[in-house]
């Protein structure tokens, strides 16, 4: 464990990003390691080696992760949007078009300074953005044009494209990440052909016909998730209109092929309605799934989409497998009141529920230890804030900040961690000295002892004077109950109001005596 990395943490504010170290914290409160940076937008590379930072419209900086010093600036004229390859070695930018003759794409080698590669590209959307994709060690690197899918040489960009894959009415392309050994391509339905997705090989010789397919009817997106192996994907198909009539964003189908041809089809759910979210562990083995109709349910398969274990039913749309593979959590995020149950996979045992409010983002720390999640702007203005947990549900740390943007931590190898059970017993000590210095209960999920300190009541957000009743009236639809104190003063101003009626009723017959 002496040999594992520090985890950090990066958050950035309106004034710019500051970067902490990461849990445990000796004292119970993060360390600043670099003090707040201007800037609009951060990034890391995937392997947490380098950060992209863009300082304004026009410049782009380069910083060292291990350092955290800056080591290289770049000058863009009207800069739209930038990103950073996978091993930090690449910075790709797009600039304003203004005509075809200009290469407003453009692949810049981070040592050298220099460009390797340019294209003109006219429009932008998740779709084409990044215009070069990479695999994850960035030894396979293609584009998707017009009706195919460009290759290039890795090693030495200047060749331009190096072969080409044709597909006609290609919209979407996802590559493979470790091993980049295969491409999916979507093209979506046309002239009354049905929309489908297609598994080829990355290797040129291989590229005469795909090595699996399928096709959709009422499609009209798709996500596509590898697992990592790059032997299985899974594609969430997406129609705009639902045929029943039950759901009025449309329907959603599970789809999974493997590389082999072993599986082509469509995965069994066991209840209707959409899917919210699937993600793979981390050994590419099994699949956790959250679908249905609220309640929704999850449920883990293996990689022969055979059920393996069911994780119950409850407001639930998000899952996160933690980069070791052990411990999941299972929360309800977004419109959903932030429900978190958090399993151990290994044991097939829940370890704990508590909830984290209003949350946007959410993510495992790269030792599998802690989840932190978070509360963002310009998704939610109020109660921006950063929550870290530990593995079992039990709040760690609680950070609010008047406005927020960005929390991420920093990538590192989940292998360059020792094992989980270990790191958990290793901090076990400071759990209940940053509890009590923190006064957080260390185990939400459970009853708290009657001794313990009662939590600091949060100052209610502002509701303008016409929402509150109707924040009332929610709270009932719900379940819940509205607070007294906003019952007693509606119940005092029409108190008021009927003895004002009956003072002008009395004057009134008063008058007509007279």
């Amino acid at each position: 464990m002496n040999n594992s990395p520090l985890l950090e943490i990066l958050y950035r504010e309106p004034e710019g990003f500051s970067i902490w170290n990461g849990p445990p914290f000796s004292d119970g409160e993060p360390n600043v390691k670099l003090a707040r940076v201007p800037c609009t937008a951060a990034k890391y590379s995937e392997n947490g080696s380098r950060l992209m930072v863009i300082k304004n419209s026009s410049t782009v900086s380069i910083y060292d992760c291990h350092s955290l010093t800056e080591t290289k600036s770049f000058e863009f004229p009207s800069l739209l949007v930038a990103t950073i390859s996978p091993l930090g070695t690449y910075l790709q930018t797009f600039q304003k078009f203004s005509s075809p003759q200009e290469k407003n794409v453009v692949l810049w080698d981070i040592q050298t300074g220099s460009p390797v590669y340019q294209l003109s590209q006219k429009n932008m959307s998740k779709t084409t953005w990044p215009s070069l994709q990479f695999n994850s060690d960035e030894s396979v690197v293609c584009r998707m044009a017009t009706n195919e899918i460009q290759f290039f040489d890795a090693t030495d960009f200047l060749k331009g494209v190096v072969y080409r894959l044709r597909i006609p009415g290609v919209f979407a392309i996802e590559l493979s990440r470790a091993p980049g050994s295969h491409i999916a391509a979507f093209v979506p339905e046309s002239k009354g052909i049905p929309a489908s997705v297609q598994i080829f090989s990355c290797n040129k010789d291989s590229q005469s016909s795909p090595v699996a397919r399928r096709s959709f009817f009422r499609c009209s997106t798709v996500q596509l998730h590898w697992n990592y192996g790059s032997n299985g994907l899974l594609i969430v198909a997406q129609s705009d209109v639902d045929k029943t009539n039950k759901s009025y964003y449309g329907e959603s189908k599970l789809n999974y092929l493997t590389t082999d041809g072993s599986y082509e089809g469509l995965v069994d759910l066991r209840k209707e309605g959409p899917v919210h979210d699937v993600q793979w562990s981390s050994s590419g083995l099994e699949f956790a799934v959250v679908y249905g109709f609220m309640p929704a349910k999850a449920t883990i398969y293996d990689r022969r989409c055979k059920p393996i274990l069911e994780l119950g039913t409850g407001p639930y749309n998000t899952i996160r497998w933690n980069p070791k593979g052990k411990f999941l959590c299972l929360a309800g995020f977004g419109n959903l009141p932030g429900d978190m149950a958090f399993w151990d996979y290994s044991e097939k045992k829940l370890l704990g529920t508590t909830k984290a409010e209003w949350s946007v983002t959410s993510e495992w720390s790269p030792d599998g230890r802690f989840f932190m999640t978070a509360t963002t702007a310009p998704r939610l203005q109020i109660d921006n804030g950063i929550k870290i947990f530990h593995h079992n549900g039990s709040l760690y740390f609680k950070k609010m900040f008047d406005k927020l943007y960005q929390v991420d931590w920093k990538p590192e190898a989940p292998e360059k961690f020792g094992d989980i059970t270990d790191l958990a017993k290793s901090v076990s000590s400071l759990k209940i000295d940053e509890g009590k210095k923190q006064g957080q209960d260390p185990k939400p999920s459970r009853p708290t002892n009657n001794n313990s300190t009662p939590p600091t009541q949060k100052p209610a957000a502002y509701r303008p004077p016409h929402a509150k009743s109707a924040a009332a009236v929610q709270e009932q639809l719900f379940g819940g109950r509205a607070s007294t104190e906003e019952l007693s003063k509606n119940a005092l101003r029409n108190k008021k109001r009927r003895e004002k009626r009956k003072e002008k009723a009395a004057e009134g017959s008063t008058a007509s005596d007279e």
